[in-house]
């Protein structure tokens, strides 16, 4: 009875063990097989990335995984066995877009229908939906197949242009340019400098003009005050009364009925007068020669 009991302990445990086993690879799949599920089928062509526990979701969720892949020899298609959860009720009309990963790997969106829920069992049709890979392949490798000409045309452009010895002389003059930058730069600093120890002289120049205005200032404002101390108003007043003498002065030269006005505007005077200077003037000048016709001396 205890070689029995021993037997049958070994037998458990063996039992266990490969009962751990079986549990742990398919963990190691992504499958937990401690987790109630329902199971459906679908078909496929080709699997194109498909693997054992690859994922199915319903809007980006994860609502089951591929529990087991197989080839049918029958009818030539992949046959694949798909684990929902429990609580998920998959109603008929329903489908799975096989979709293309990005790095060759692929998934199995499941799209909802609206009948009633299908048996655990059931067939699920399979669309193909085009992966980023497949829009790479279909719509960005025809465009950089394109492009691979214009690239190279580019690129031989290029070549000639940095092997062009016009480019290679202009390096070199602009190296020149930079070169007498810098010296132009140092001379700039050179001249800073200069200035920054002229400027307090510069400065000081300024402050002795500015005395001097200020000096300039005072004197102007003592002539003012000595210019508002002379008799302005009295000798205003001599100059208007001296005016009105010239202004009266000048109507009667202007006035030909008056005394001045017919001293200078009669004609007959005017000459009258000339004829006695010129006579006055032949007198003289016969004086001069003759003498003893107007002075006569007697001796006694």
């Amino acid at each position: 009875m205890k070689f029995l009991s021993k037997n049958v302990k070994i037998a458990l445990t063996v039992l266990v063990g490969l009962a751990l086993l079986y549990w742990g690879i398919n963990y190691l799949k992504g499958i937990n097989l401690l987790t109630p599920a329902n199971s459906y089928y679908t078909e496929v062509e080709s699997t194109n990335g498909l693997l054992t526990a690859s994922p199915v979701t319903v809007n980006g969720f994860q609502v089951g995984q591929i529990r087991d892949i197989k080839y049918d020899y029958e009818k030539n298609k992949i046959t694949i066995m798909l684990t929902m959860n429990k609580e998920m009720k998959i109603p008929e009309g329903s489908t799975i877009n096989q979709v293309s990963g990005l790095l060759g790997g692929a998934s199995l969106v499941l799209n909802l229908g609206n009948g009633p829920a299908m048996k655990p069992g059931s067939y699920i049709p399979v669309t193909a939906v085009p992966g980023l890979m497949d829009n790479v392949k279909d719509n960005m490798l025809p465009m950089v197949t394109d492009m691979l000409p214009k690239v190279d045309s580019i690129m031989n452009n290029v070549n000639g242009l940095t092997g062009n010895p016009a480019l290679l002389a202009a390096l070199a003059r602009l190296d020149g340019i930079t070169r007498q930058l810098q010296i132009s730069a140092q001379h700039l600093t050179t001249l800073m400098n200069g200035l920054n120890h002229s400027v307090p002289g510069v400065m000081n120049n300024v402050n002795g003009i500015t005395n001097n205005l200020s000096g300039a200032t005072g004197n102007l404002t003592d002539l003012s005050e000595s210019l508002k101390q002379l008799p302005l108003d009295s000798t205003v007043q001599t100059l208007n009364a001296t005016l009105a003498n010239l202004e009266a002065l000048s109507k009667q030269l202007n006035d030909k009925n008056s005394t001045l006005g017919k001293v200078v505007n009669d004609r007959e005077l005017y000459d009258n007068a000339n004829h006695a200077i010129a006579s006055l003037d032949s007198l003289l000048t016969d004086i001069k020669a003759h003498p003893k016709r107007y002075i006569n001396i007697k001796v006694f």
